[in-house]
């Protein structure tokens, strides 16, 4: 089957000269914002049936180069779309559809196909669009009947108006608009309300993307786009806990003793006030009329997991808990905006896991991660850290462009105000020299694959920070001195390694069109939607280059078993998908040789105790928080049985509440995985 004809071409030329009008819209031009700086442009040229689009941006020393070219009929049919560019991990952008008549035909990095019949009022998908492409899709979609249309390859999407405001000096409106059918939520944008051009597209504690001139409008669009996505996670806070007022008993259940990592048991679980009352055999307690009984047959209760390396959004709050993660470690984020989230969370407003904060150190560099705190100078560093001490911080975190003269008294500063500090391996620095300054901790499996391959002008403020470990590191040899040395250095140091695996599973061993290997086994579950967009990966490996990167991916696996069999202490982090992610990372801890008891201590008592909650959660033990979740199946035998959650617990206040992840997961259009379990009364 041939597909995509030289009609392409001619669409998008024919549209470009028959249909101009003498008074077509001029250029427009928007400025992608990351945090509170300019960091790219969406430059955007309209004229009567025909977009042509120039989309980039740098934060963190990578992003998008991408350039689209779009032709619509003149009654709104869409003719034709291409897009090329480079991703923001390296992997090419390559993307067409065209349709003559009723036939369509596309051709993405994931997948080709033709298809005869389609209706006028059809839209598509690319794999990777620019803002300017979902502008052009909520106009199309405002112009449909009953504002929906199908989409090709998959999917139907839908939109509908939020709320209007009216940003400052504006003589126009603009309109919150949601989207339906893109995602596990709505996606939301902002739309001019006298001509329904794209005006802004943002990410509430990222940045985004706005019509130039008004960048000053980020954060009241935020502010409106987040108290959107509240308002729906409010109402099913109301509706979708279960209250475990007065005793619960959770009746013959196995139970993961973290501190020892085995499972033990049946035993008879109690809950009483939001905490762990009583643990003890079957039957034992003689008298005692618990309000709600919970059956433990053939089922492990485990303490509630520990994600230790998430950036926490709206939008993750539910499948996190959905997955039995009911404790999140923050790493990076608009402080402003996680404390009003956990403020919500702790009051019972929304849904979400317990957070704690790392506090974000930047340092000031052309490759900069635009943050709260970007110093240019040590003095300005230790400030921030100061700022960190006095709002209760207890951990910080530190990035690429951080001076490396700087982390030896950045760190002696935060240690005298009882701060621990860890991050990323700063730029020009070796992982071992940052622990010999001082790192409590060490953040990803290729920064601390880094220290055996960086060399003295490598700059791993770039993406080198990721083609060198999957170029390289299959040429390591784990058994040398150098190697045995370092890892008894960390030992010595009690350094802690977030080794965030799933995060560069993709990254080193997909190819594109291949399932993602981080969630295939979930996929089936998701909207078709979501299972496509698994199929794009973030970088292009031919058959060399994926020989080779599969072959280093190996050797960081090889280096994540040695790391936990010489005493170092390791947490579950993910920097991923939230909930899925977490289950992934544990079966990559199991693949690489670490016992499933081990993975799960890990996920449980490592993560509270090195986030400074040990002392409330981590481990089922009396007085303890009732934040626990239930799962069909003994995980310490098969630790796939982690994805069979059939009941969340939480406490809230002085009292426990039961949710049941089958409706967490159909909220977000995900098919559950096993029915939840009965709370009876």
């Amino acid at each position: 089957m041939k597909l995509l004809t030289p009609l392409l071409a001619l669409l998008l030329a024919a549209s470009a000269q028959a249909q101009v009008q003498p008074h077509a819209p001029a250029a427009q031009t928007y400025t992608v914002v990351c945090a509170k700086v300019a960091c790219g442009h969406l430059k955007v040229q309209e004229s009567a049936g025909r977009l042509e689009v120039d989309y980039s941006y740098r934060n963190n020393g990578r992003g998008p180069d991408q350039k689209e070219t779009m032709a619509f009929a003149p009654d709104g049919t869409w003719l034709a779309y291409r897009t090329e560019g480079v991703a923001t991990y390296g992997a090419r952008i390559a993307d067409r559809f065209e349709r003559d008549g009723s036939r369509a035909q596309w051709e993405s990095s994931v997948d080709r196909g033709e298809r005869s019949g389609v209706s006028p009022e059809l839209v598509y998908l690319p794999v990777q669009a620019s803002p300017a492409w979902a502008g052009r899709l909520a106009r199309s979609l405002l112009q449909r009947p009953n504002r929906q249309a199908d989409a090709l390859p998959v999917g139907r999407l839908r939109i509908e108006r939020v709320q209007t405001l009216k940003p400052a000096g504006a003589s126009f409106d603009v309109g919150l608009y949601a989207l339906e059918g893109l995602d596990l939520e709505p996606v939301y944008l902002w739309l001019r309300e006298d001509d329904q051009r794209l005006f802004a597209q943002v990410a509430p504690g990222w940045g985004g993307t706005l019509e130039q001139g008004f960048e000053g409008e980020l954060d009241r669009l935020s502010d409106a786009q987040r108290n959107a996505q509240l308002v729906r996670l409010e109402r099913l806070a109301k509706t979708l806990p279960q209250p475990l007022a007065g005793l619960t008993l959770i009746e013959g259940v196995r139970w993961f003793d973290a501190a020892a990592a085995v499972m033990r048991g049946p035993a008879d679980v109690y809950l009483q006030d939001g905490r762990i009352a009583a643990v003890v055999a079957p039957g034992r307690l003689k008298g005692v009329t618990p309000q709600q009984r919970i059956s433990g047959a053939g089922r492990s209760l485990l303490p509630g997991l520990v994600d230790m390396h998430g950036h926490v959004g709206v939008g993750d709050l539910l499948l996190n808990l959905a997955a039995g993660v009911t404790a999140v470690r923050d790493v990076g984020n608009s402080n402003a905006d996680l404390a009003e989230l956990r403020g919500r969370i702790a009051r019972g407003e929304v849904l979400g896991p317990r957070i704690s904060a790392n506090g974000f150190i930047e340092g000031k560099s052309p490759f900069s991660s635009q943050a709260d705190f970007v110093p240019d100078n040590l003095a300005d560093a230790l400030a921030a850290i100061d700022w960190y001490a006095a709002h209760g911080y207890r951990q910080l975190k530190l990035y690429n462009s951080i001076r490396p003269e700087w982390v030896a008294p950045m760190v002696a500063h935060a240690r005298a105000l009882g701060l621990r500090t860890g991050g990323h391996v700063p730029a020009f620095m070796t992982a071992r020299q940052a622990v010999e300054a001082g790192y409590d901790e060490l953040h990803h499996i290729n920064q601390v694959t880094l220290n055996f391959l960086v060399g003295k002008g490598d700059d791993t403020r770039t993406l080198l920070r990721f083609n060198l470990p999957g170029d390289k590191a299959a040429d390591l040899k784990l058994n040398d001195q150098r190697t045995q040395d370092f890892l008894a250095l960390l030992k010595k140091k009690g350094t802690v390694v977030d080794a965030t695996m799933v995060a560069f599973e993709g990254q080193y061993t997909q190819r594109q069109g291949q399932p993602n290997p981080s969630y295939a086994m979930v996929a089936d579950h998701l909207p078709a939607v979501v299972q496509r967009g698994l199929l794009a990966a973030e970088s292009d490996l031919d058959d060399t280059k994926a020989r080779r990167w599969g072959a280093s991916w190996k050797v960081m696996m090889d280096l994540l078993r040695r790391l936990h069999e010489a005493g170092i202490p390791l947490v579950s982090g993910t920097d991923a998908t939230p909930g899925f992610a977490l289950h992934r990372e544990l079966e990559l801890y199991v693949q690489a040789g670490i016992p499933a008891a081990q993975a799960l201590k890990i996920a449980t008592w490592n993560g509270a105790k090195y986030s400074d909650r040990l002392n409330e959660i981590g481990s089922i033990e009396r007085g303890k928080r009732a934040d626990l979740l239930l799962v069909e199946g003994d995980p310490t035998a098969d630790i796939r049985a982690l994805r069979r959650v059939a009941l969340v617990i939480q406490a809230q206040g002085d009292e426990a509440r039961a949710l049941s992840p089958a409706a967490l997961f159909e909220s977000m259009g995900i098919r559950p995985f096993v029915p939840a379990a009965e709370v009876r009364r």
